[in-house]
């Protein structure tokens, strides 16, 4: 079992050992564990003697967000980036949190970025009771989730502008990738944002009213995260079928072009098939002019039939 723990007195942290942490009185006991094995889970129910429904949250194998109020506290899940490569399925690593006055369990399975943020603010003294750190947490989560999302609208317009220049066959792998990308992170962060929105109103007293603020900021950064990959998902599709259109315009004129051709030369097969027969009787077999004049009966034939397509406006089409 690995992990961390964090003391806060008169905005002063200190980093102790886990086994010691639940010893000591603070006004703020951080204590986050970064697995969730049998050994988590026993030191969850056993020293720190959370109720089996909680200690089910903290190591659940898959969550989404939430925010559930138990007893005098309150569970929250939230999802954010990590720096592992993960699925684009499930994209965003999670953090669970239990908090109560005076103290917060938090546990995760994939590394969190907003973690190592967060515990500078703790070290800095930026931290002072759980309603700060549950705001830090949820403020950074989306700070950093923005700009990715800013990224994969400015992906989807290069994608456009790069349409109206007929590259269109270059692109759909990209598209492809964006529109799955935002699904992705829409799948969590929607949730996310209710949960946020959810744990700003309840009426706990561990919650301040500059941290209910800075969790309804957070809430509100999440609703625009969530229009915008809304907004990402249908220019994708819209976008996708531009690109299929376009490919079947393509086709369509190069079908045209090669049954043009075919037509050009069908007459032509057919005089040289014709003459090219081995058998007495051809006229002008042994002119001196013969394969010039065939040559020409064949340029004929085929300056007439472009010009018949020419006439009928094929090209155009």
């Amino acid at each position: 079992m690995s992990g961390f723990a964090y003391l806060v007195r008169d905005g002063k942290a200190e980093d102790v050992p886990l086994k010691s942490a639940l010893d000591r009185p603070a006004d703020l006991t951080w204590i986050h564990l970064t697995t969730t094995d049998e050994r988590a889970t026993a030191w969850l129910s056993g020293a720190a003697k959370l109720s089996p429904y909680v200690v089910e949250a903290l190591t659940a194998a898959e969550t989404r967000p939430r925010c559930d109020s138990v007893g005098p506290g309150a569970v929250i899940n939230l999802r954010g980036l990590s720096s592992e490569e993960l699925s684009s399925s499930d994209p965003l690593a999670s953090i669970r949190v239990y908090a109560l006055a005076g103290c917060v369990f938090s546990v995760t399975r994939k590394p969190l970025n907003a973690l190592d943020t967060v515990r500078s603010a703790v070290k800095a003294g930026q931290v002072l009771d759980p309603g700060d750190l549950i705001a830090a947490l949820a403020q950074q989560i989306t700070e950093e989730l923005d700009p990715v999302v800013a990224d994969l609208g400015d992906s989807l317009d290069d994608c456009e502008e790069r349409i109206a220049a007929r590259h269109a066959f270059e692109l759909r792998r990209q598209v492809n990738r964006t529109r799955s990308q935002a699904i992705g992170y829409r799948r969590f962060i929607v949730p996310q944002r209710s949960a946020i929105e959810k744990l700003a109103t309840l009426p706990v007293g561990w919650l301040g009213d500059d941290d209910r603020l800075h969790l309804t900021a957070a809430a509100d950064r999440a609703a625009r995260m969530a229009e915008e990959l809304e907004s990402i998902r249908e220019r994708a599709a819209l976008v996708h079928e531009t690109l299929t259109d376009l490919r079947a315009e393509q086709i369509d004129q190069r079908s045209l072009i090669i049954a043009v051709v075919a037509m050009v030369f069908l007459p032509l097969t057919f005089v040289t098939g014709l003459l090219g027969m081995n058998v007495a009787g051809i006229p002008y077999a042994h002119e001196p002019w013969a394969f010039w004049g065939v040559v020409a009966v064949c340029l004929a034939l085929s300056v007439a039939i472009a010009l018949y397509f020419v006439r009928r406006h094929w090209f155009d089409r």
